[in-house]
């Protein structure tokens, strides 16, 4: 063998893994689709394809909420417990009222003071993200509780459900809609906009980012104020879904969308990720939780599987970082 060849043969072989590690979220959701249909073939048929896609969006939501943070190296822990009280108040209103925006807005109007607080405490006191958000976890669960005396809040408005749960244009349900409008809407912002870059280099770089002029306070309250807005918007989807407002509606979703948008390429240290990091980490996450459902895995295998594909992630992440 030529040794010349050797430097050679060692960067294509570079190359092929970087080409990997770049295409890795597609390629890993091709794999995990056709591996699942080997097994079960409803997993590619056209009415769970669109059962993914619709269950998808709503993790896509709260995906581009926790980017939104991370990219400050911030987390929302409160995301959970946010949509349950978006749900909550947003239902009672719906009930009132018989209004349907009289609904969304009670809705975003919880989503955003719970963001203009977390970001004040966060970016104006400069508290920790995470234990800040905790608190505000506990606080906002037992809000929900209380307003609803822990029942569902049932009643709502036909037209409510009926628009935002099983509405439809162009033979695409209103979800999907929705979610391509906020995801423009967060393209946008992160790419085009001043505010945008200030999160990249504050989450990168903070000190960079105070001698370059940016604000880090406002900045930082701005980025959880539109990720706790982002997070009612898909709260009052799901509430749709469900026809009531439930109090446990958040369940296990701020780690699951954690956990999408660290699978989506979202980088912890702050400074990397965008919509793309969502919508792929969202999608990943629904098909290998769908197909783990179709194949009737156990739950418990079935967490064990979603851990060991963020730890991969990282690692992976990692090793694209250093190449």
């Amino acid at each position: 063998m030529n040794p010349r060849s050797l430097p050679s043969a060692r960067s294509g072989a570079s190359a092929v893994w970087r080409g990997v590690v770049r295409w890795r979220l597609p390629i890993g959701i091709l794999i995990l689709l056709l591996g699942f249909a080997a097994v079960e073939p409803r997993v590619v048929s056209m009415a769970n394809l669109r059962n993914i896609a619709i269950q998808g969006s709503y993790l896509a939501v709260f995906a581009l909420a926790q980017v939104t943070v991370i990219l400050t190296r911030g987390f929302d822990l409160s995301l959970g417990h946010t949509v349950s009280l978006v749900s909550v108040v947003s239902a009672m209103a719906l009930v009132a009222t018989g209004s349907v925006a009289a609904g969304i807005a009670a809705g975003l109007g919880i989503g955003l003071a719970v963001g203009l607080v977390n970001g004040l405490l966060v970016g104006g006191i400069g508290l920790n993200p995470l234990m800040t958000t905790l608190g505000m976890a506990y606080i906002l669960l037992a809000l929900a509780s209380t307003v609803s005396g822990g029942f569902p809040v049932s009643g709502l408005p036909s037209g409510f459900t009926a628009t935002f749960a099983q509405g439809s244009f162009l033979a695409v349900p209103v979800q999907i809609w929705t979610v391509a409008a906020l995801f423009a809407a967060g393209w946008a912002m992160l790419r085009a906009t001043r505010l945008g870059r200030s999160l990249y280099l504050i989450g990168s770089n903070p000190r960079a980012a105070v001698a370059a002029g940016i604000r880090t306070v406002g900045g930082l309250t701005l980025a959880y104020t539109l990720s706790s807005l982002v997070t009612a918007t898909g709260a009052l989807l799901l509430t749709a879904r469900s026809g009531s407002g439930e109090p446990n509606l958040g369940g296990n979703l701020t780690l699951e969308a954690i956990a999408a948008a660290v699978v989506g390429g979202a980088k912890l240290s702050g400074g990397e990720g965008g919509v793309g990091s969502a919508l792929l980490g969202a999608v990943f996450v629904t098909v290998l939780s769908n197909g783990m459902n179709l194949v009737r895995l156990d739950g418990y295998l079935q967490q064990i599987c979603l851990g060991v594909i963020i730890v991969a992630s990282l690692i992976l992440n990692r090793d694209a970082q250093r190449r």
